[in-house]
Formats: structure tokens, C-alpha cells, sequence
């Protein structure tokens, strides 16, 4: 399974916090994100994760193109609806367009991405090996 990280400013944290929280489970699968997510989450947890350019630069559109050749199983996307940066508003419909279009489950708050971490430890998203292969 291949895990997508991203955060807007205000929710790098707050991954952060997920992602330690998480990182017995996280550490079984593949991580990706974008640079400064990426950067503060492997040095707080110790996680191995490829590094991306940061969103501003096209980390989200590397993302991008990976959920359009089906080589992301589920993103985590912390959003922050209230002061979304220009350049921001197209690259996240875009990111949450190409996950409805290729069935990749997506968490766009904590909240959700708990539910996704717990169902991913079950083996609820295991269907997702069958689309990939």
C-alpha cells in the first residue's frame, strides 16, 4: 500500500501529531508526500518517506500524477478550509477530483483519516491490491 501525505500550513502540525500517534501502522507501508509535510512528519517519527517538492512548487501535482497512474492507495489531505492560499484551490479539486475518479479513499481532516488508518489496519482496504495488480 502506498500512503500520500499533505498538509496546509496549518495542519502540518497537526499531521505531525497523526502520524506519531500512528506510526506503528504507518511504518508497514510505503509513504510519499509533499516536501514540508514530509519533512517535519520523518523527523518527528523516525518514518521513511519520499519527498516530494512542497505544494507550492508542485509537490501536489506529483501527487497528482501518481493517483492518475494508479500508484497511491490512500491520500491524507489536511485541509484547512479557512485560509486556503491561492494557488491552493486548483491543485486540492484536483487532487480530491483524481481520487473520485480512481476510487482512492481520502482523508481531508483527522476525524476521517482516523476512521481510514483503522480501517487500513483491518485490512478493510485490502481490495485495493486487487485494482492495483
Amino acid at each position: 500500500m502506498n500512503i500520500a501525505i499533505t498538509a496546509h500550513d496549518a495542519k502540518k502540525e497537526l499531521m505531525v501529531q497523526f502520524c506519531i500517534a500512528y506510526c506503528g501502522i504507518l511504518s508497514r507501508y510505503t509513504l510519499c508526500g509533499t516536501g514540508t509535510t514530509s519533512k517535519m512528519v520523518s523527523e518527528a517519527t523516525g518514518l521513511e518517506i519520499q519527498r516530494f517538492l512542497s505544494g507550492s512548487q508542485g509537490g501536489d501535482q506529483q501527487i497528482a500524477a501518481r493517483i492518475a497512474c494508479n500508484e497511491i492507495d490512500l491520500l491524507l489531505f489536511f485541509r484547512d478550509p479557512l485560509n486556503p492560499k491561492s494557488h491552493e484551490a486548483a491543485n486540492d479539486m484536483n487532487l480530491l477530483r483524481l481520487c473520485d475518479m480512481h476510487n482512492i479513499p481520502v482523508a481531508t481532516n483527522i476525524a476521517t483519516a482516523e476512521v481510514l488508518i483503522h480501517g487500513l489496519e483491518r485490512g478493510d482496504l485490502d481490495w485495493r491490491n486487487i485494482l492495483r495488480d
